[in-house]
């Protein structure tokens, strides 16, 4: 009789076979521009840590200081007695800062998406959902029992032409996009998304994980960056890329807010985000109302980058911000290119299938404020020299 589980090895030495095996390198270090990765000190091009919040002394301290105050943990789901005043501040900090009537606080960004759209729509309702949203999304969408209609990427003609075909068959629909799209660094058209939306009579749900701290005025977010303050109906956030720390959230509307405590299942089910975490988050947001000046040497990274790249003669894709896709097609040549720039003191992570479809395998190069100028200008000679030996570039 077979072993219950002898079908996950063939499953494994499948995934090694193909190149798709993932192999998960070990940090010992501080997040930053320079990282200890399994022993080597590398060049960081790999982390969420758009600002370099994550280690900012600022941060360290606001949480030091809390968990003296309040201890770790909060003991209990936030219905029972998991609310601490430290919450409620950070929920009111946040709405402000996103120019919203009110937010409420999730363990992460995927808990936050797992909560909201099953509590917004359920079997009798529809979902219109981008075909290159994220896992959090798809995830909540399942969980919704809603049907589950995709449209083209960032197209919204194909978007309203779906909503007509599907006209009468619903009770309620909601629109949901990622802001900025995790693999390709490309911008939703919002502006358009949510002008269909209402033309129809629909809800409007974005995901802002990479546009926090990211877009807009002092990193307010994509909504900031389209002007669309009031007309987006739910806005999806994390606090582990931008804001440095772990913890989602969901703002915009008060109703929303107030439903979800109602009826938000992690919020209802898991326990809240940590002491440390929800200080380190306020003094976040204390650090972008104060100045611009990291999401602008973010931009200034960024651009600089992407465009000696090019120069170079590497595909950066479609990008709008600070991701930078490295393309290189399949999976084999990404995972050796990646190896190479290890070895040769940077650390960027290949992503093959099925992070991203087949055939469009990359380096995705994750841009800080912490880089350099020297940082930037090191890694690009790494990248062309690794490009040469593996017959990526010319030369």
């Amino acid at each position: 009789m077979p072993e219950p589980l002898a079908w996950i090895d063939d499953e494994l030495q499948s995934l090694k076979k193909t190149g798709l095996y993932n192999t998960i390198r070990t940090l010992d270090s501080p997040q930053g521009a320079w990282l200890v990765v399994d022993g080597k000190k590398v060049l960081n091009f790999c982390s969420n840590n758009y600002l370099g919040l994550a280690n900012h002394p600022s941060i360290v301290q606001a949480a030091t200081q809390a968990m003296q105050n309040y201890g770790v943990g909060p003991g209990a789901v936030r219905s029972i007695a998991g609310t601490m005043s430290l919450h409620i501040r950070l929920e009111e900090r946040l709405a402000a800062f996103k120019k919203v009537p009110a937010a409420i606080t999730f363990q992460s960004g995927f808990s936050a998406n797992l909560a909201a759209i099953p509590a917004l729509v359920g079997k009798e309702d529809v979902i219109f959902s981008d075909e290159l949203n994220h896992a959090s999304i798809i995830d909540g969408s399942r969980l919704s029992g809603a049907k589950i209609i995709r449209f083209a990427h960032c197209d919204p003609a194909d978007l309203e032409q779906k909503i007509q075909e599907a006209s009468g068959s619903y009770r309620r629909g909601i629109v949901i996009s990622d802001g900025v799209f995790s693999m390709d660094g490309d911008i939703a058209p919002l502006d358009k998304l949510v002008e269909i939306a209402k033309k129809y009579d629909l809800m409007t749900l974005v995901d802002d994980a990479h546009g926090e701290g990211v877009l807009g005025e002092g990193g307010r977010g994509i909504v900031d960056h389209f002007h669309l303050h009031g007309k987006v109906d739910v806005e999806v956030g994390t606090f582990s890329k931008a804001f440095g720390v772990v913890g989602g959230a969901v703002a915009g509307d008060a109703r929303v807010a107030e439903w979800l405590r109602q009826r938000g299942r992690p919020f209802l089910f898991s326990s809240a985000v940590t002491v440390p975490d929800t200080a380190a988050t306020l003094a976040a947001i204390d650090l972008l109302e104060e100045s611009t000046q990291l999401v602008d040497r973010l931009w200034e990274n960024a651009l600089y980058f992407q465009s000696e790249m090019r120069t170079l003669g590497f595909d950066t894709g479609k990008t709008q911000t600070p991701i930078t896709p490295v393309m290189l097609g399949e999976v084999q040549l990404a995972r050796e290119f990646s190896r190479r720039l290890f070895e040769e003191g940077v650390f960027a992570m290949a992503l093959g299938y099925p992070t991203v479809p087949q055939g469009k395998a990359r380096i995705r190069v994750m841009l800080s404020a912490t880089h350099s100028r020297q940082d930037l200008e090191q890694a690009l000679e790494i990248f062309n020299r690794v490009g040469k030996q593996l017959g990526v570039l010319q030369g």
